[in-house]
């Protein structure tokens, strides 16, 4: 891997290890009660978490936890809060989320657009200054269940990490998507960041995990990069990453298409809540990022679409249908990759690099706590 300063990198993934779900689930609970969270809130942060790796999202998984320990203790998000009503009527709502952790204030927020959509067949929330929101996924899962159709749009106030189609200077944030679609065999789920990988995929990399694909990251000088230092800086002899230290950027998916959509994900998400864009950061520093997202949820049912289930799982069959382009190969629609990884990782545990398990475990070591002695090598 070609850098800025001519040196060369070669990125491989190290053996990772495996750790029980129920296991990890129970020890990231732990560190997060450890840290200020009540009980409830540290089960219900450990369970987004581990639903982010049990789907292979593992950038938005456990590997945050460190990160998480630390904004808690930094004052940047805070333990046991709730939603501020900032605006209502019967079908819309801007709502602050108080800088609360995303696992805890993503739900509140989903499940007032739920209740509102139900009752009025569709509705709008806004919601702002929300601590790390993670995986979209999950929202998009939380509203199928109740049989709506969701859309949402995420940009990260003071979070720039993402250069525009055409430019080497940071603008956006990663700024996911997702649509959530219900039908009677489970959701339909597309989820992606606009940015060609997500930033956790980035810090994965970094731990020794999966490479992130050619060209991820570009350098000042307008140089395509795979090498995690081009947004972390150097990172030897350190589990901490900070994108603050690096001095390229991430790239957006798909040229002007993807440039075009994390644009409009900081339109939505960032000036219609009132939370804020990514930049400018006043004084060019950042005190704390905050997520924002704009949420939409219609019911079927009041649209007139009565069979809209079987309709969308028709199509999805017919869409499968297709023949392959490789033999063997089968064509997938949106959300099957992670159903399947789910099934296999419930079966065979969760695989982390050595170097996030033990980044996880000096935090939990810092708190006091003992991590459990059970994952083992994988390979």
């Amino acid at each position: 891997v070609r850098r800025q300063d001519g040196r060369t990198t070669k990125t491989m993934a190290e053996p990772s290890t495996m750790v029980p779900v129920a296991v990890l689930q129970g020890f990231i609970a732990e560190i997060f009660t450890a840290a200020g969270c009540d009980a409830a809130e540290g089960k219900q942060v450990a369970h987004h978490l581990l639903s982010a790796n049990l789907t292979g999202h593992d950038s938005h998984g456990v590997i945050r936890t460190p990160r998480y320990i630390q904004w808690l203790q930094e004052g940047k998000v805070r333990a046991g809060q709730s939603l501020t009503v900032v605006h209502d009527t019967p079908t819309h709502a801007i709502v602050d989320g108080n800088y609360g952790l995303g696992q805890t204030i993503g739900p509140l927020a989903v499940d007032l657009g739920i209740a509102k959509a139900r009752e009025h067949g569709l509705a709008v929330i806004g919601l702002r200054n929300s601590g790390h929101i993670g995986r979209i996924g999950d929202w998009g899962e939380r509203a199928a269940a109740q049989g709506l159709i969701s859309i949402h749009f995420v940009n990260v106030q003071a979070g720039e990490l993402v250069a525009p189609f055409g430019g080497v200077d940071r603008r956006f944030s990663t700024n996911p998507v997702c649509i959530g679609v219900p039908t009677k065999e489970g959701p339909i789920i597309l989820d992606f960041a606009t940015s060609l990988v997500a930033e956790g995929k980035v810090l994965v990399a970094s731990n020794g995990g999966k490479p992130v694909p050619a060209g991820s990251l570009i350098e000042p000088d307008g140089q395509l990069s795979v090498d995690p230092r081009t947004l972390y800086g150097e990172i030897a002899g350190s589990h901490v990453r900070d994108s603050a230290k690096g001095a390229g950027a991430l790239r957006a998916f798909g040229e002007h298409k993807g440039s075009g959509l994390a644009f409009m994900c900081e339109i939505l998400a960032g000036c219609l809540t009132g939370g804020g864009t990514s930049g400018p950061i006043p004084g060019g520093k950042r005190s704390r990022i905050a997520n924002g997202m704009l949420s939409i949820y219609l019911s079927p049912g009041s649209f007139g679409a009565a069979q809209f289930e079987d309709a969308a799982r028709e199509y999805a069959g017919y869409v499968k249908a297709s023949r392959p382009a490789e033999q063997g190969v089968e064509v997938l629609i949106p959300g099957e990759p992670e159903s399947r990884i789910r099934a296999e990782r419930l079966a065979k545990g969760i695989p982390l690099q050595p170097d996030t398990w033990a980044a996880i475990c000096a935090t939990a070591r810092g708190l006091g706590l003992t991590p459990p002695a059970v994952a083992v090598p994988n390979g």
